[in-house]
């Protein structure tokens, strides 16, 4: 299976089939408007604009799985973020990234990368992951703003949790690029 297999519901209310998405690489993100993660919002909306034209592409799901953190409706959710980091990358509406509603697109990428930190940040993502409720294997999301990068072949090639760089994802995707 591949991402472009899949298909998800725009913030709008419109399906979009990520074979949309084919070619390109991708970075898919479990977003919360009220986590102390949020902020990467405007990391990310600078790596969008910087390789957008090149064939990159980023997918937000918000999630209201970790601590009530995105709270208010998807029109709400967008209206943040836009007025309040000017994302212009694609937003879809607010799933569930863990459990037995897991939305189909999180359960492939978990099913391809499972948690495996171990990097810098590694007693923090241990502090985080007690906090979660929903985390209960080894694929799970641990926390908002958990990163995965997809191949031009759709594939879910790295996992990235919240305590990551945006450098350390940068670097890879200008090798995907």
């Amino acid at each position: 299976m591949t991402l472009y297999e899949l298909e998800a519901v725009r913030n709008n209310g419109e399906t979009e089939s990520l074979k949309k998405y084919e070619g390109k690489v991708v970075l898919v993100i479990n977003s919360a408007t009220g986590c102390g993660f949020t902020p990467q919002y405007e990391e990310l909306e600078k790596l969008y604009e910087k390789y957008n034209d090149k064939g990159f592409e980023i997918l937000d799901f918000p999630c209201n799985q970790f601590a009530n953190q995105a709270k208010g409706t998807d029109a709400e959710i967008a209206q943040f973020c836009t007025l309040k980091y000017n994302t212009k990358f694609p937003l879809f509406k607010k799933i569930e990234v863990n459990g037995e509603n897991t939305h189909p697109v999180f359960k492939f990428l978990k099913d391809s990368q499972p948690y495996k930190f171990s990097g810098k940040g590694k007693t923090k993502m241990a502090f985080i992951s007690k906090l979660s409720k929903t985390s209960k294997s080894t694929s799970d999301i641990r926390w908002n703003f958990t990163k995965f990068l997809i191949d031009k072949n759709g594939n879910a090639i790295d996992r990235f949790e919240p305590v990551e760089s945006i450098e350390s994802i940068e670097k890879r995707i200008e090798e995907l690029l």
